[in-house]
């Protein structure tokens, strides 16, 4: 049985969790899963460190395939587990497809991030606001590049749900969380009518809302 370490409120946890939800495979029956990291503990361990040198989570356990790397896993998945052919194979919409994950973890994510530890991990006396203020605005800015895409497609790479959908909505999903938790502090959230559309349309045409964050999870 296929093994995943990492608890539900992480981002990259839930990455991996939305691909195996496409993928009909279930908790329990289909794959286990350990809660690792964070309150949790057990990523700091000998065991854990043998796995994942990092100490991040998640990792796959598959057979003798070991793997970290959020992106990596969902790639993985879709290749050997992908029997109803959920993800195309066809090369223009998995190659755009993968251009979106490589963008997610190099333009999207860093600035956001930044943003949510600072509200989630950084004790008050400690935040910078003006900095993380102005990385929300970054954000922002990023977020229209999606946008003006998805003017002329209904999914990051076509007309097809894709890895890379994944990857980018619950980015999106944060980012409208912490805009709604903190307005003030982030300062006015870009309404991007295209990326907004496609949102909804993920919301109700995929498993998004099995794994996503309904409010900021504080103790991630």
């Amino acid at each position: 049985m296929i093994r995943l370490w990492g608890r539900k409120n992480s981002i990259n946890v839930q990455k991996v969790l939305w691909c195996l939800a496409e993928l009909d495979l279930v908790e329990g029956s289909d794959f286990e899963r350990v809660d690792a990291g964070l309150q949790f503990g057990k990523n700091n361990t000998s065991e854990y460190l043998k796995l994942n040198p990092n100490g991040f989570v998640p990792v796959l356990e598959d057979g003798e395939i070991i793997l970290w790397e959020s992106n990596t896993i969902m790639r993985y998945l879709i290749r050997q587990h992908d029997q109803a052919r959920r993800f195309s194979t066809n090369p223009a919409i998995q190659y755009r497809s993968e251009a979106w994950l490589d963008w997610q973890l190099g333009t999207m994510w860093p600035p956001l991030r930044s943003v949510f530890l600072g509200f989630t991990r950084t004790p008050e006396n400690e935040r910078n606001y003006v900095a993380m203020k102005q990385a929300y605005q970054d954000t922002n800015h990023r977020m229209a590049i999606l946008d003006q895409v998805l003017a002329n497609q209904a999914y990051c790479a076509g007309n097809a749900f894709h890895l890379g959908d994944i990857a980018l909505a619950l980015c999106v999903q944060r980012w409208i969380l912490l805009n709604q938790a903190f307005p003030e502090k982030t300062g006015a959230r870009t309404h991007l009518i295209n990326l907004e559309n496609w949102l909804q349309r993920i919301q109700a045409e995929t498993k998004f809302n099995m794994v996503a964050d309904k409010a900021i999870p504080i103790n991630n």
